[in-house]
Parts: C-alpha cells; structure tokens; sequence
C-alpha cells in the first residue's frame, strides 16, 4: 500500500502556515483510498533530542571499536529510520525560522542521514530512498523569490534539496508560501491581500499534487 510520512515542525500549532498546508496535502493523499496510509510525527510536540552520539551518523557496523552507543539512544534513532525507510512519499513542514530550519527538523535529519544505512559509505553503494519522492512545505514571513534581493538568505529550503535530493536521491518538489506575516507587521499591511492569494494557492497546489503524485 502506498505510504506517506508526513512530518510537521512548527513551533505554532494553531494558525501555522506549514501546518495549513501539508494538511492539504495529507487531505489529497487520503483522498485517493483506503490504501493510500499516513504515519504523521510532530517534531514540535514530540522533539528529536540533539544527536547524542557521533556514532550515530555511522551504521553500527562501520562504527570504531572504542564507539559505544547508548541502547535507547540506538532505538530511538532506528525508529526515526524505519519510519522513513517505510515511507513512498515523504511531506516536510519546515518553516523558516531565522533564515534556517526549526532545530527540531535538523536534529531529525542528523538521526537519519546515517553513513552507510541511507547514504552510501565505502563498499555499501545502497540508497534505499532513491527515486522517491519528497515534498518540502516551506513557510516564510517575508519574500525571498529567486532572483530577489533575499534570494541569498535562504538557509531553509537549500539544505533539505541537499541532504534529501543529493545526498539521499529522493525527488525534490517544494512548495513555498511567503509573506506570512503579512498579518501582523504594520508595514506589510499592504502586502495581507497577496500573502493570502498565496496561502490559498499553495493549499490547493498541495491538495493538487497528493492526488496525483506517483507512489
């Protein structure tokens, strides 16, 4: 059966707009049958510590002698992995936060980018997740379009295309919603009504892609 991991990291569980927006896509993907399964995980209610180990970036069998991993340290990390190894098709919420990920996103992306498990390492040349297909929903206060002046500052969606479609060779769509908050600073009180057209859109879009994307 066709399966979708779908992870949120909004610190706002309320009125996020990345929360928004992968709920329309997980609407669009159920819509499709029974068949068609959903594992959520909220990295905000339910965080991913800090790696606590360097040993954790390596499989188990490329670790050095003197690298000894605490047991409930391991488990944890291989059910963050087998989760994505289970997964088709996975969802990222991943607003920006500062210019750069919600650390929660990052601390589950240094569980599972492991050498040797999900990306290849010496003689294992395996990568489970190629050909896959990643869905990254980007959320942002202000505009940071291609070519724009804040294009550079962008430190949110760059690193997930690189650790997703580089380094895991996954198929990369991304979705971004900018302007959000439009709302609630007084000098982009002109920008509400554009901010809104793209929240609408990119809703839609998302619904649009679940429906049809390949699994």
């Amino acid at each position: 059966m066709p399966h979708l991991l779908h992870l949120d990291s909004s610190a706002d569980p309320r009125s996020s707009s990345s929360r928004a927006v992968t709920a329309a896509f997980v609407r669009g993907w159920q819509e499709r049958g029974e068949a068609f399964t959903v594992t959520s995980r909220d990295l905000q209610a339910d965080p991913p510590p800090h790696l606590p180990d360097a040993a954790l970036h390596w499989a188990p069998r490329l670790r050095t002698a003197d690298e000894t991993v605490d047991p409930a340290d391991e488990l944890r990390q291989q059910g963050y992995l087998d989760e994505l190894l289970a997964a088709d098709v996975l969802l990222v919420g991943a607003p920006m936060y500062n210019w750069s990920l919600p650390s929660t996103l990052k601390a589950w992306l240094d569980h599972v980018h492991v050498l040797g498990t999900t990306v290849p390492f010496g003689e294992y040349e395996a990568r489970p997740l190629a050909g896959r297909t990643a869905v990254v929903v980007s959320s942002r206060g202000a505009s940071y379009d291609s070519g724009g002046e804040q294009a550079s500052w962008d430190h949110t969606v760059p690193p997930l295309e690189l650790v997703l479609g580089q380094s895991f060779g996954m198929q990369v769509s991304v979705i971004t919603l900018q302007l959000t908050l439009a709302d609630r600073v007084p000098a982009m009180a002109d920008l509400r009504g554009q901010a809104a057209a793209e929240a609408d859109a990119a809703r839609s879009y998302a619904e649009e892609l679940a429906a049809g994307i390949a699994a």
